[in-house]
């Protein structure tokens, strides 16, 4: 696997100006690298890092501006085992496939899901013919949505592939929009959100969250946001549709600049739109019924995952091809919103 140059610029407030170097790099490394603090750590320890005064194995030392070369290795075998099932293919040559992936199911292996994940099924689906990434052979993964995060996303098959695509998320010249339902509305007039850090309205209605993002202090299966550190995460959000009397929901597209953990639930949660059924950034919402109704306040508040769909993509195939995927709103938050808009349901 080829070496991966990451620059440390001067300093800045993107979130790369951190006295640790294994802070520092985690937070420019690229999209799709799977470089995490703490496999950045590890490679530092095993003199697999070199800075602009030669090697470095202290993950602590001051970060000092510059490129530093990473050397990655030949990844390791993975563990995980090919399982045979169901996939919705949007498209797949020989370089790329990208799916279209359906609430509940795991991207990657991991401690509580060891099996079963879209990473079992693109390991039987693809026999073989996926790129090495994070240190483990041929998994593929170029980026990840949450487990009950339905949409489309795109696995590499080459290396070449992978290097291209990885590229475009890491400069944002990749396209990704979600749609979302949640609680509450945005109202460029509203004064909580012209006051709020980090939030600033754009021309077209449009609301631009910019924050760092960190592991929350207390609890470690979550994001927090930043403004001392922390990854680089920029969101914009546009109302699409408003619901209730006075408002009280809506459907909201999302679009990510940047790609971070959790980015557009912590983000939306941080201005107070929460997305509805997140168990985790929700904050224990409860819909009004007497803004939306008995019966779509009821749809709301028990909608079993965090309503949100990544709907569209579109990337530069390494061949040059500009390629764009549009997935439909699966069943269960097509049928939240006619219940929303008061449509009886089939």
């Amino acid at each position: 696997m080829p070496d991966l140059i990451l620059t440390i610029p001067e300093g800045s407030a993107d979130g790369t100006d951190h006295d640790r170097l294994d802070k520092a790099l985690a937070a420019v490394a690229p999209a799709g690298a799977a470089l995490s603090r703490s496999r950045l750590t590890r490679l530092i320890a095993q003199g697999a890092v070199a800075g602009p005064l030669g090697p470095v194995t202290d993950g602590k030392a001051r970060a000092r501006p510059g490129d530093y070369r990473v050397t990655l290795g030949e990844p390791a075998p993975i563990d995980a085992q090919p399982q045979p099932m169901d996939l919705s293919i949007a498209f797949e040559d020989e370089a790329l496939i990208v799916i279209d992936k359906p609430a509940g199911l795991v991207v990657h292996p991991a401690p509580g899901s060891p099996d079963g994940t879209l990473v079992n099924a693109l390991l039987a689906h693809c026999a073989g013919s996926l790129s090495g990434i994070g240190g483990a052979a041929r998994p593929g993964i170029v980026h990840r949505i949450d487990k009950d995060t339905s949409g489309l996303l795109v696995v590499a098959k080459t290396d070449l592939a992978h290097q291209t695509l990885a590229a475009q998320f890491a400069d944002h010249s990749a396209a990704r929009r979600y749609l979302a339902v949640a609680h509450g509305t945005i109202d460029a007039g509203d004064p909580r959100l012209r006051g709020l850090r980090g939030v600033t309205m754009e021309p077209g209605g449009v609301l631009r969250i910019a924050t760092g993002l960190d592991r929350h202090p207390t609890d470690r299966q979550r994001q927090a946001v930043r403004f001392d550190g922390g990854r680089a995460a920029v969101t914009r959000a546009r109302m699409i549709e408003a619901f209730g009397a006075p408002p009280a929901a809506m459907l909201a597209e999302c679009r990510l600049e940047t790609g971070r953990t959790h980015q557009i639930r912590v983000h939306l949660a941080h201005c107070g739109l929460a997305l509805v059924g997140d168990p985790t950034y929700g904050g224990g919402r409860k819909p009004s019924a007497r803004a939306l109704g008995a019966d779509a306040a009821a749809a709301v508040a028990s909608f079993p995952r965090q309503a949100l769909h990544a709907a569209h993509l579109g990337f530069a195939h390494p061949d040059g091809r500009w390629l764009s995927f549009d997935s439909p709103l699966p069943p269960d938050m097509a049928g939240l919103l006619d219940r929303l808009r008061g449509t009886p349901a089939p």
